[in-house]
């Protein structure tokens, strides 16, 4: 089975909170909902979910007074001033909005966005010394400058000056600026430090106009699109940037966002976070991989209706096209994969990757053979690579450690990239599949699904179901829901979208449920009719030809046991490093009924070959014998069951991959070495 959650972790809410919640009007699924995340009273949960909160002061925002000044004494000397973001949906909203507002203020303000392929992010010396030659006087960076040390020194020598609003962390040092307004600075007292880079925008232009109220009629949509499509938490005064805006997309004034709204298909009048993450921020984000950021900026900017309709048209085309070359680089990237387990990381190089688009096929390879995928686009004898991280594999760490491989590498924990020359690309990729084996084997690796609680099939009805709206919106830091429900039987399996999806009739007792689980297979997800699974979903309900009905959105499904199944693996990796003691060998020493337990099991499997996710593994013969087994105990029997010859097995962080020998008599586990070292150590 594909578990893609090693770990379920579901919330057990407190009763005396959900009573509280409920007393105070929520609904009984609502209740246990919010105290699973935390909510003791009403009034705590009326808080945290409120979209109509008053906003901070923009002036509470470090450097903000010297901003708002020095921008206002540009408008008034009809000094040029120029807007520069960044290629992303945030850095162009930012953008788009700042630049906006300044001409409507009566700026002279142009706006400058790098392109992503020639300049990539962030001031530049090129970028610089353009702006320095069409006479601008005033730099206002958007969503990028925190780090831009040198590039603040080069503005000064050129004679310009420099306001940077950004919402990235700090490091140590600060450019020199006229001002630097970030809420992350160590010496501001801003109350939310998690605002998206267009929030910083509109809180600049906010200082200047003295109506926060009238900015956020104006551009909510804009600091919308910003905050869902760059994941900022939505709470506090996030939740109502985004309430607000997404009250301003469903009526939008702007022609360019009408028209991309109509050619995506979307229902005007149900735009969500959601929509904006699959069908709204794509599109935008494709104007700058494909090196066309422009685009993006006439659709915000735009009160041409016609020239909006084409613009929406050719961004649409230009997602197209990106998905095309996606789907290419992924074909040519699977193909040089190695024949059989995947290696601890992936690293790929090729001539003709597009830059631009590498980034989200490292991401998809990462999340399908979950391991950190490193994409290497090849120009002449150097190499520029996007990487994404899977199960909290530190990227910036990991280049920070190969620094001397690399000639410039830059980003977080979960997304990095770096420049490499092409001779050092072996011994990186040997090097960086040997550091993620040595961390996958510490067992740090956790993939985990954060549950909300866990439920009967009585409390999902279509009323209760609804009450879960007062989430809204829902995103980061105030997720969907994810339910749980335990020991449901599949009655019924039916492949759909070309056998990409499945839906599933699930029973428990007297009652069934409909489920959709999408990419994903019978054979993927290892369950057949008949099957007893615990089933993660997102509860919603479905409306097919007027007809409305409860349906599981599956999140993940992993089978289903009535007896313990630990998964802590701490001991186990202490016997593998070494470490033994006698507390480590009784942990872990298995009984003869738990040897027999595993091997009925194994040898019952057709063919003799297993591959299984280990945790999965443990689950299903602790369903089928009703006896409690620790995944450490798994572990064990295995190596004890390899040592005597009865079995071949290959470990990949997420996989076993194990295969029965034929025998003649029975084999004699005492001679295993790895039972002698459990029974010395128990000894000793």
């Amino acid at each position: 089975m594909d578990l893609k959650y090693g770990i379920w972790n579901v919330k057990e809410p407190d009763v005396s909170s959900v009573n509280a919640l409920v007393s105070g009007g929520f609904s009984p699924l609502a209740a246990m909902v919010l105290a699973g995340r935390g909510m003791k009273t009403a009034a705590q949960a009326a808080r945290f979910l409120d979209c109509d909160c008053s906003l901070p002061d923009a002036y509470l925002l470090t450097d903000m007074a010297l901003a708002a000044g020095r921008v206002a004494a540009a408008i008034a000397r009809g000094e040029k001033i120029a807007v520069f973001g960044d290629y992303d949906v945030d850095g162009i909203t930012a953008t788009c909005l700042l630049t906006d507002f300044l001409r409507k203020q009566g700026a002279d303000c142009i706006s400058y966005i790098p392109g992503r392929l020639e300049e990539g992010y962030g001031l530049n010396p090129i970028a610089l010394n353009q702006l320095k030659s069409e006479g601008v006087a005033l730099i206002i960076t958007v969503d990028c400058g925190i780090t831009a040390i040198e590039e603040a020194r080069l503005c000064r020598e050129l004679g310009m000056d420099l306001v940077i609003t950004d919402h990235h962390e700090c490091k140590d040092q600060l450019p020199q600026a006229v001002a630097v307004v970030d809420p992350h600075r160590t010496d501001g007292g801003y109350p939310h430090k998690n605002l998206s880079g267009v929030a910083v925008a509109f809180k600049l232009a906010c200082a200047l106009s003295g109506d926060p109220e009238a900015v956020l009629d104006e551009y909510a949509d804009m600091v919308c699109l910003g905050t869902v499509a760059d994941v900022i938490p939505l709470v506090g005064e996030n939740r109502v940037f985004v309430s607000r805006g997404l009250k301003a997309l469903s009526t939008t004034k702007r022609p360019g966002l009408a028209a991309l709204i109509r050619e995506c298909g979307c229902d005007e009048k149900a735009i969500s976070a959601t929509t904006i993450g699959f069908m709204l921020a794509p599109r935008i984000n494709a104007a700058g991989r494909m090196g066309q950021v422009e685009l993006a900026v006439d659709l915000f900017l735009t009160q041409d209706e016609g020239h909006a309709r084409e613009v929406a048209a050719k961004l649409c085309e230009l997602n197209r096209q990106r998905q095309q070359i996606e789907s290419d680089i992924y074909s040519t990237a699977i193909a040089m994969l190695p024949e059989g387990a995947p290696p601890e990381a992936i690293v790929l190089a090729d001539e003709g990757w597009h830059q631009g688009v590498v980034g989200i096929v490292a991401s998809r390879i990462a999340e399908e053979f979950a391991c950190p995928a490193f994409l290497i686009c090849l120009d002449g004898s150097h190499g520029k690579a996007s990487s994404r991280s899977h199960g909290g594999f530190n990227l910036f760490a990991s280049l920070t450690e190969l620094s001397p491989l690399l000639e410039s590498y830059g980003g977080h924990e979960l997304a990095a990239g770096f420049t490499i020359s092409r001779e050092n690309i072996p011994e990186f990729r040997r090097r960086i599949c040997s550091m993620a084996a040595d961390y996958y084997e510490t067992g740090t690796h956790r993939t985990v699904l954060e549950l909300d609680c866990g439920v009967s099939p009585e409390m999902l009805t279509i009323p209760e179901i609804e009450s879960l709206k007062i989430l809204e919106p829902c995103g980061s830091g105030c997720p969907k829901p994810v339910l749980m429900m335990r020991s449901l039987t599949i009655d019924r399996i039916q492949q759909v979208g070309g056998g990409r999806h499945m839906r599933l009739r699930l029973r428990k007792g007297r009652n069934f449920l409909n489920a959709i689980y999408f990419s994903a297979n019978p054979e993927s997800a290892s369950i057949a009719p008949g099957d007893v699974v615990d089933v993660a979903f997102h509860p919603q309900i479905n409306e097919y030809r007027g007809e409305r009905s409860v349906q599981l959105n599956v999140v993940d499904i992993r089978p289903s046991c009535a007896a313990p199944c630990p998964m802590e693996t701490t001991h186990y990796l202490a016997m593998r490093q070494g470490r033994m003691s006698a507390d480590i060998a009784l942990a872990l020493l298995p009984s003869r009924a738990t040897l027999a337990c595993v091997w009925r099991y194994l040898s019952s499997v057709p063919g003799g070959l297993i591959q299984e996710n280990p945790l999965c593994l443990c689950r299903k013969i602790v369903r089928r014998s009703g006896e409690a087994l620790s995944l450490e105990q798994l572990l064990t029997c295995l190596d004890i069951f390899r040592d005597v010859g009865l079995l071949d097995e290959k470990r990949v962080h997420l996989s076993l991959s194990i295969r029965l020998n034929p025998i003649e008599g029975k084999a004699d586990l005492n001679t295993s070495s790895t039972m002698q070292t459990l029974l010395h150590a128990k000894e000793s």
